[in-house]
C-alpha cells in the first residue's frame, strides 16, 4: 500500500500505526531519491532526518506546537509531511518551493532559516512569547552537530537554561561523535531516564538535595553525570536524554512522548547517518551533501556533461596553493567550509597552515586578525552571505587595527537556487564604508588569479576579494598571476556616446551590450572598474565629465553598492552627468536560475542595452 500519497498534512500522519509509519519512511526515501536525482539540491542530510521528522510530527501537535528546524538542509522530509509532497520537484526552482525554511510558504515553517545555529535562539524567543501571552504549546528546536558549533547556539543554550524555559532541543548528530556511549546500554538508559518513574524520582531527589550541604549535592550530580553522557548540556541547565538511534522510529516515538510532558529545558540527542538508505550517499556523504546536476540514482554518475571551464572557486584554490609554495607566511582559514571554498586543496598541501574553526565566522575573522599581528598572511575564505555574520569583528578587530587580512568572498552576487539567504549581494555595502579596506572583484577567472596575488602581497591593510559561484567565462589562464595596481581600472572599449562602468561578472555583459549598441550607432566606452574601493577617480571622472551619460552595473544591491560609490564620487568631484544604476533593487530576490534572476532585476545584457537607449533618448 502507498502511504506517502495519503499524507497531505501531519493530521494524516497521526492516523498511521507504527508499522505503517515505518513503511512510509521507506517510501519517503525512494521518493527523495527519484526527485532529487532529477532536481538537484541538498541530498544526504535529508535522508538522515526522515524518521526524526515523522516522529516529531506524530508526537507533537504541529502547527500548534512549534518545531523549528536549523538551516533547512535537513528539512525536506518535513516539507513532504506538511503538504508540499507534490511540490518537491519544484524545489529551488524559479517560482517553486524554497530549499530552506520559509514562513511565507507554510504555517509549519515556524521560523525562516538558511544560515546555521539560529534555531535555539528563535525557539527561546517563541517559548518566551508563549509564556508572556499565557498560551500553551510545546516548542522544539532541531539543530545539527555542525550548527551547534556556532557561538549563537551556545549563547541561546546559556540563556534558555538560565530562564528555565519549557522547550526541547533535538541535537541531530550525524557527523561529530559527542559521546561513544551507544548500543544496548545506551538504549536501555535512554528509556530509563525518559520514564515517568525516573523523572518523579529525580524531582524528589532534587527537592531532597536542597536540604543537604552543597558538597553532597555536587557528589550526586557528578555521579549522575558519570553514568551517562551529556554533562556539558546539564551544566547549561538542560535535562539530557540520549544518545539514541535516530533511525529507530519506535525509540524516537517513545522518547518524544515521554519528554513532551516535562516542563524543563530538555535536550534529546539523536544519532543519525547522512544518506541513510541511499547507498551512494552513505558511501560519500560529503560528495552527496548537495548535488548540482541530475544523476543516475543507482550509480551516482552525473547525467550532465561537466564544464571544461574551471570554476572560480577552483581558480582561487589553485592560485592560493601556488602562492603558498614561495610564501611560508601564507595561511588559510575557513568556517566549516573547506570543500565549498576550495581550501581542502590547501589543507592537503599545507595542513599545518590550514585552520577550520567550525561554523564560527566571527571566530574566523578575529583568529585571522590575531595571525596577522604576528606577521603572517591570513586568507579567510567564506561565502559572501556568511561573512555578514562577522561584521563587528571586521570593524573592530581587522579594520580599526588596519591588519593585512584577506577576505576571499566566494558565492558573491546572486547564487541561484539557494535563494535570498544565500545570495551574496550585500558585501560592497557593508564593507566599503569602512576605513582602510580595499575591495575588488574580477571580470574573469584569469583576473581572479591576479587579484588573489594582489591581495596576498598587499601589506597596507585588509583586502576583500569577491567572486561569483560557478564556472568562469573561459579565458586562458596565465602561467603566473600579476600584481594589479591598487585602485586602477582598465578601459576595454572606447566610445563617445555612453560610458558603461562595470564591476566583476557584469563586465562581459557590459561589453556584449556595447557591441549591440554599436550596431545601432551608439558607441560606448566600457570600463572594468576592478575596484569598488578605492575607485579610479583619475580615469573615471574625466570620462564621465566628457561623455555625460553613465551606466553603472553590478551583481549587487543598488543601495550602498558600486553605483552608489560612483555617484558619491561624482558629487565630490562636482561632475554633472546622467546616471543609470543597474543592480538589485531594494528587495530580497527569491531563488531561481541566475540568468532568469539577472533578467528579472534588469542588469543582464538586455538591461544594459535598454538603459543605454533610455539615456540617449534624453537628448
Amino acid at each position: 500500500m502507498n502511504f506517502l500519497h495519503q499524507i497531505d498534512s501531519p493530521d494524516d500522519l497521526r492516523k498511521l500505526s507504527k508499522k505503517e509509519m515505518k513503511l512510509l519512511a521507506n517510501e519517503m526515501r525512494q521518493y527523495l531519491i527519484s526527485v532529487l536525482s532529477q532536481t538537484p539540491g541538498h541530498f544526504a542530510p535529508n535522508f538522515g532526518t526522515i524518521e526524526l521528522a515523522i516522529a516529531l510530527h506524530k508526537v507533537f501537535n504541529t502547527p500548534h506546537d512549534k518545531v523549528i528546524w536549523d538551516i533547512g538542509h535537513q528539512a525536506y522530509p518535513h516539507k513532504i509531511l506538511t503538504g508540499r509532497r507534490d511540490q518537491l520537484p519544484s524545489i529551488r526552482q524559479h517560482d517553486g518551493i524554497s530549499g530552506f525554511l520559509h514562513r511565507g510558504e507554510s504555517e509549519y515553517d515556524v521560523f525562516g532559516a538558511g544560515h546555521s545555529s539560529t534555531s535555539l535562539a528563535a525557539a527561546l524567543g517563541i517559548a518566551s512569547a508563549r509564556d508572556l501571552k499565557q498560551e500553551a504549546f510545546k516548542v522544539v528546536a532541531v539543530i545539527g552537530d555542525g550548527g551547534l558549533t556556532g557561538g549563537m547556539a551556545f549563547e541561546a543554550m546559556n540563556a534558555a537554561g538560565d530562564y528555565e524555559k519549557d522547550m526541547i532541543m533535538v541535537l541531530n548528530d550525524n557527523q561529530m561523535s559527542i559521546s561513544a556511549t551507544v548500543g544496548a546500554f545506551a538504549k536501555y538508559f535512554s528509556r530509563l531516564t525518559a520514564s515517568p518513574t525516573y523523572n518523579v524520582f529525580r524531582t524528589k531527589l532534587k527537592e531532597f538535595l536542597n536540604h543537604v550541604p552543597s558538597d553532597a549535592r555536587q557528589v550526586v550530580k557528578r555521579l549522575e553525570a558519570a553514568i551517562k553522557p551529556g554533562m556539558l548540556f546539564e551544566e547549561f541547565g538542560f535535562r539530557y536524554f540520549g544518545p539514541i538511534d535516530g533511525h529507530d522510529l519506535d525509540l524516537l516515538l517513545e522518547m518524544f512522548t515521554h519528554v513532551k510532558d516535562l516542563s524543563h529545558p530538555i535536550l534529546v540527542h539523536v544519532l543519525t547517518k547522512k544518506g541513510k538508505g541511499c547507498q551512494i550517499a552513505e558511501d560519500d556523504p560529503v560528495g552527496f551533501y548537495s548535488v548540482s546536476n541530475k544523476f543516475n540514482p543507482a550509480t551516482g554518475q552525473s547525467l550532465t556533461a561537466g564544464s571544461t571551464t574551471p570554476k572560480y572557486t577552483d581558480v582561487f584554490s589553485q592560485t592560493l596553493v601556488k602562492l603558498a609554495e614561495t610564501d611560508p607566511r601564507l595561511v588559510a582559514i575557513t568556517a566549516a567550509m573547506p570543500t565549498g571554498t576550495g581550501l581542502d586543496t590547501f589543507q592537503n598541501e599545507y595542513p599545518d597552515r590550514f585552520f577550520d574553526v567550525g561554523l564560527a565566522e566571527q571566530c574566523a575573522v578575529t583568529f585571522g586578525a590575531g595571525l596577522a599581528t604576528e606577521n603572517l598572511k591570513p586568507v579567510i575564505a567564506i561565502y559572501s552571505t556568511f561573512l555578514q555574520r562577522s561584521y563587528d569583528q571586521i570593524v573592530h578587530d581587522v579594520c580599526i587595527q588596519n591588519l593585512p587580512v584577506t577576505f576571499a568572498l566566494d558565492r558573491a552576487g546572486l547564487v541561484g537556487a539557494d535563494g535570498p539567504t544565500h545570495h551574496g549581494v550585500f558585501d560592497f555595502s557593508y564593507l566599503r564604508h569602512l576605513p582602510h579596506i580595499v575591495i575588488m572583484a574580477p571580470k574573469d577567472e584569469n583576473e581572479l588569479q591576479s587579484m588573489v596575488k594582489t591581495a596576498v602581497d598587499y601589506e597596507g591593510g585588509p583586502v576583500a576579494l569577491r567572486y561569483p559561484r560557478g564556472s568562469g567565462v573561459g579565458v586562458p589562464l596565465s602561467d603566473q598571476p600579476s600584481v594589479l595596481p591598487i585602485g586602477k581600472a582598465e578601459v576595454l572599449k572606447e566610445g563617445l556616446d555612453l560610458l558603461i562602468l562595470a564591476i566583476g561578472n557584469r563586465v562581459y555583459p557590459g561589453l556584449e551590450a556595447a557591441n549591440v549598441l554599436m550596431d545601432i550607432g551608439i558607441n560606448a566606452t566600457v570600463i572594468n572598474a576592478r575596484f569598488v574601493k578605492p575607485l579610479d577617480i583619475d580615469l573615471i571622472a574625466p570620462l564621465a565629465e566628457k561623455i555625460g551619460k553613465v551606466i553603472t552595473v553590478e551583481d549587487h544591491v543598488l543601495a550602498g553598492g558600486f553605483g552608489s560609490a560612483v555617484i558619491e564620487m561624482f558629487a565630490d568631484q562636482g561632475i554633472s552627468a546622467h546616471v543609470r544604476r543597474l543592480g538589485i533593487p531594494d528587495e530580497f530576490v527569491e531563488h531561481g536560475d541566475v540568468k532568469t534572476l539577472y533578467n528579472q532585476c534588469g542588469y543582464d545584457e538586455q538591461g544594459i542595452i535598454t538603459a543605454g537607449q533610455d539615456l540617449l533618448s534624453l537628448e
